[in-house]
């Protein structure tokens, strides 16, 4: 088992997640991230808390429920890590473990690399500032305009709070994805009209080579212009996967674009829209899919103030 690995999980466990010694951990994994998740698992046992790995068949979509006995486990732990290859992160199991006062983060389609180098690697301290100023921007916002090329699309935000992804999971009930970096909020659905270029990254896709094209009506992807577009809609599916679910901005100035959405979105200046469920923070999509995609050098308007322009944040 590579050491580097172990030594670096139980940094993450005790700097991110505060892991003490009389604590029950869990890490939860699937057959493609096992070995990952055994060194996680290793970490706890060395740090002394009470160490539990729980290894589930790979999910087929970010957002679909892990099994009963497995939500059961998270709920009852004191912290958790989801090291997965489809994401848990918008999932009731997730929400019904932070509920309990569960301590959690969800790392889906965390690679090696990833946690040798890159966004792991960030000052979560200077991470949590930024990303709280974010999220009170965006609980305070009422309407969103993203431009980026020749094409803009609005949505409104009134009424919802945002959610901070700090890397920073101390107290009873914080949960986020881990490496972390994000401030993110459930845009009000049906509200999403225009088009917006998605150049970055995409959740269960990858890296992209050429830019997707998204036309939006009502708040649903009417058209998906581009190489990856028949790809996205096949993984939405037809239903309310195909609604807009969530705005995000990145905080993390380590995090890279590497094709998987987990570091990708929480790149520094980048945006994220994701399409489908959001109902576990603060909207009404229940579509047991959420699927991120990422945009480079956007320039974004909280109500119509500029907040970011070509991917640099104004002061």
């Amino acid at each position: 088992m590579n050491q580097q690995l172990i030594e670096i999980s139980k940094n993450v466990l005790v700097k991110c997640l505060g892991l003490k010694e009389t604590e029950l951990f869990l890490v939860v994994t699937d057959d493609v991230k096992k070995e990952l998740g055994e060194s996680l698992f290793e970490a706890g046992k060395l740090l002394g808390a009470e160490s539990m790995l729980m290894v589930m068949k790979e999910r087929k979509k970010s957002g679909e429920e892990p099994p009963a006995s497995v939500t059961a486990a998270m709920i009852e732990a004191d912290v958790v890590v989801c090291l997965t290859e489809h994401s848990l992160t918008h999932t009731q199991a997730r929400k019904k473990a932070a509920a309990s006062e569960t301590r959690l983060a969800t790392m889906p389609g965390i690679t090696e690399d990833m946690f040798l180098e890159g966004a792991i690697a960030a000052d979560y301290s200077q991470v949590k500032i930024l990303t709280e100023a974010m999220t009170d921007v965006l609980t305070e916002g009422k309407s969103v305009r993203i431009e980026k090329d020749e094409y803009t699309l609005t949505f409104s935000i009134e009424g919802r709070d945002g959610i901070p992804s700090t890397g920073m999971y101390l107290e009873p009930g914080q949960s986020g994805n881990l490496p972390s970096g994000e401030a993110y909020i459930a845009p009000v659905e049906g509200t999403a009209i225009g088009q917006i270029t998605i150049d970055g990254s995409i959740a269960g896709i990858g890296r992209l080579d050429t830019p997707v094209l998204l036309t939006i009506e009502n708040g649903r992807i009417v058209r998906a212009e581009g190489e990856a577009g028949a790809k996205l809609l096949e993984i939405l599916g037809d239903g309310d996967g195909r609604l807009l679910g969530e705005f995000g901005i990145g905080t993390n100035d380590k995090a890279r674009i590497t094709g998987v959405v987990l570091e990708d979105e929480k790149v520094y200046g980048t945006i994220h829209v994701a399409f489908g469920s959001n109902n576990t923070f603060g909207g009404t999509i229940s579509a047991g899919v959420h699927i991120d995609g990422v945009v480079t050098k956007p320039t974004v308007y909280i109500n119509e103030e500029i907040l970011m322009e070509n991917g640099s944040f104004k002061k």
